[in-house]
């Protein structure tokens, strides 16, 4: 379903893991490539595409959300006040909502607005993990300097902030991912084994 306001949303329990990012950072085809599904999520290349809460159930209690996008999406100063607002109430009060995952593209990491994001969920207490994506657009040395760099850059922020690279094009990081948001469920989980990515693969 999707929601264009908070008192749309489903009752305020179970769980939540949210997807986060900058328009066109990659998060709904990374929901795809998640969901082993081709358009379980609308994807576009014109930035601020999704423009709705969109949650994906899980089963009966849980549920992926799909975030609005932030930064350059190509809408009015009103609608992108309005998502600010939507999206600042939603990480501050949404009391089902045990994790953010933050895309950044890995050649444009940290910009304000993710600085931003990611500021507001420490400060709700909500734990973070950010997502390098379009990896596969870098050399493997250049991925680990700008994993290493992100890392840097986030301590300073929080040092419980954890951190990785993915491309939904090469499948690069796509294991630890679904490993990483499994782990916030209550559910019984058949974790994906696997050896953590790192830049250098």
């Amino acid at each position: 379903m999707g929601a264009a306001k908070l008192d749309q949303l489903p009752p305020d329990e179970g769980v939540e893991v949210a997807l986060a990012g900058r328009s066109n950072a990659g998060k709904s085809t990374a929901l795809n490539a998640i969901a082993d599904q081709k358009s379980l999520a609308k994807t576009s290349k014109t930035p601020g595409r999704t423009q709705l809460i969109n949650l994906f159930r899980i089963d009966e209690t849980n549920r992926l959300t799909d975030l609005p996008g932030y930064g350059f999406a190509k809408v009015s100063k009103d609608q992108k006040a309005q998502w600010q607002k939507t999206l600042s109430k939603y990480l501050q009060e949404r009391q089902c909502l045990k994790a953010l995952v933050v895309f950044m593209d890995i050649r444009h990491p940290l910009k304000e607005t993710d600085k931003q994001m990611v500021q507001w969920a420490v400060t709700a207490n909500i734990p973070v993990h950010v997502v390098l994506s379009k990896a596969d657009k870098l050399k493997s040395g250049a991925r680990k300097t700008a994993l290493l760099t992100a890392k840097k850059r986030l301590d300073r922020i929080s040092e419980q902030i954890t951190t990785q690279v993915f491309s939904a094009t090469s499948k690069l990081g796509l294991e630890e991912l679904i490993n990483k948001i499994a782990s916030w469920y209550p559910f019984e989980q058949s974790t994906v084994e696997s050896t953590p990515t790192t830049a250098e693969e």
